[in-house]
């Protein structure tokens, strides 16, 4: 995001220019045009390291990876990230994961210690309704089926521009489920994806 400055700080620059100029000038005994064209590069470079952080593109403090655990074989990572543009990018990176399609959710629990994984609660749902085929929907935590084909490596990106950092990181944290099946995108609550076979806690409890 850039950032504009606020106009104090511009006149501050423009103050402490003026100052640096003519000190300058008073120190060469001159106001000759081309004397001061000569040293203008100097007072310029002199000036444009303070003046830089004022306009520095700064990014999001937000990057999660958390290891999945499973009692399926399921292993691997996943990562969520916000890029400058806002977006939350989802990067999941699995293996051990049977051929096929499976849901994969963000959920509103960060915890995965019941051995069901249930207890990383339902959808990360922020007031919307599941899927992206129902009014109201879909859920911030809702993102498309992950294809897994008979090597069982499960890598997919997501670009999530409905979900925030504020989300993730609110009291109860957030958590990541696959699933044994494939979610339809319209059933409620969750999709009819079948059970839990793997979970990360993605930001655990306060």
């Amino acid at each position: 995001m850039t950032t504009n400055p606020k106009p104090e700080v511009i006149a501050s620059y423009e103050t402490y220019f003026n100052q640096t100029y003519f000190n300058h000038m008073e120190k060469i005994g001159s106001t000759n045009w081309r004397v001061t064209m000569k040293y203008l590069p100097l007072i310029a470079a002199t000036l444009l390291p303070l003046a830089s952080p004022v306009f520095a593109v700064t990014h999001s403090d937000t990057d999660i990876t958390a290891d999945v655990m499973s009692h399926d074989g399921v292993a691997g990572t996943i990562r969520v990230t916000q890029e400058v543009s806002g977006v939350m990018v989802v990067k999941i990176d699995l293996t051990g994961v049977s051929a096929g399609e499976h849901g994969v959710h963000i959920h509103e629990v960060g915890d995965c210690s019941s051995t069901d994984f249930k207890s990383a609660g339902g959808h990360l749902a922020n007031g919307m309704q599941h899927g992206v085929m129902v009014e109201g929907g879909p859920h911030p935590g809702d993102m498309p089926n992950a294809m897994v084909g008979e090597d069982g490596v499960l890598s997919v990106t997501y670009f999530k521009t409905d979900l925030t950092p504020e989300m993730l990181m609110d009291d109860d944290g957030a958590g990541f489920i696959v699933h044994s099946g494939a979610d339809d995108h319209s059933s409620q609550p969750s999709g009819a994806a079948g059970s839990r076979i793997a979970c990360a806690v993605l930001v655990a409890p306060r």
